[in-house]
């Protein structure tokens, strides 16, 4: 290693190259060896020669556990873009490896933020201010502790909604992600701006967490009335009054959208609160009015 350079990983495991030069590899071939990661590259090492990519080169990871169609039998890779090339690499111990790569990348990078820059589906005025991130991938979070004092924390099973825009941030125009997830029990927005290769890589992070709240169920109007008072911020226990139904309509509703995965129970008697589906499907209904 350099002078200045921390080794981060150190993993047998096979790698291999599936579009280079913008074009795909007709046959992919896995080639066994290692593959080190430091705080500013990473190495693939084998009996053909050793191959470096510097991390600040990197404008995309995408990580695949358990795929459904394996890319030459292999199921769980990860996959790097660097310009127009392509390159898979599949580490033994996968998600420790995948953990240290997004921390060798993201960790300790300085960000834009506006929290909340949405409450319960209404836009809040807040202004952007200077912070900084922090992966804790380990306990499934990220965090941002910001110029203010103010600590924010996104849990990645707790994701909805993640979308890309593009507008004033701190006096520039600039890329930036929206990540909808919870706070103290409310639905809120986070805005998050930084250099633009990271910013895309923070995004594909959220964005595996996204896909597995999917929103393709079909509520009745009641249900969708219950899920849009929730997501509003309205109390459990103050739904029959606020939807105008009776208590019992409303318990079975409840458990209708557990069982749907769209609500979580918070305890008996009857204490709930939106899961990531369940926002997904109110923020998606009130973007349709």
């Amino acid at each position: 290693m350099k002078e200045g350079e921390t080794k981060l990983a150190d993993a047998k495991g096979k790698f291999a190259q599936v579009v280079k030069d913008g074009r795909k590899v007709p046959d992919i071939e896995w080639v066994p060896g290692r593959v080190l990661l430091s705080n500013r590259r990473l190495i693939l090492a084998s009996k053909q020669g050793k191959r470096t990519i510097p991390l600040a080169d990197v404008s995309s990871i995408k990580s695949q556990e358990d795929a459904e169609n394996p890319l030459a039998k292999v199921s769980n890779y990860i996959s790097l873009q660097v310009e127009a090339d392509v390159t898979l690499i599949s580490p033994k111990n996968h998600q420790k490896f995948e953990h240290a790569l997004y921390d060798a990348v993201l960790d300790q990078q300085v960000v834009a933020v506006k929290h909340p820059a949405v409450k319960g589906g209404v836009v809040q005025d807040t202004t952007w201010e200077k912070g900084r991130l922090t992966t804790e991938l380990a306990d499934g979070n990220i965090a941002l502790a910001l110029a203010s004092g103010q600590f924010v924390e996104i849990e990645l099973d707790d994701i909805g909604i993640v979308e890309e825009n593009e507008g004033q941030v701190l006096g520039d125009e600039r890329f930036f992600i929206e990540v909808e997830h919870t706070e103290e029990e409310a639905a809120v927005q986070t805005y998050i701006s930084g250099p633009r290769r990271k910013t895309n890589i923070l995004a594909e992070l959220f964005r595996k967490s996204e896909q597995q709240h999917t929103t393709d169920v079909e509520l009745s109007e009641e249900e969708n009335a219950v899920v849009m008072a929730l997501y509003s911020g309205v109390s459990p226990f103050q739904i029959p009054d606020f939807v105008g139904l009776d208590v019992e309509t409303v318990e079975e509703i409840y458990d209708n959208l557990i069982e749907a995965g769209i609500l979580q129970e918070q305890r008996v008697r009857r204490d709930v609160q939106l899961k990531a589906r369940g926002r997904n499907i109110a923020s998606e209904a009130m973007g349709e009015e």
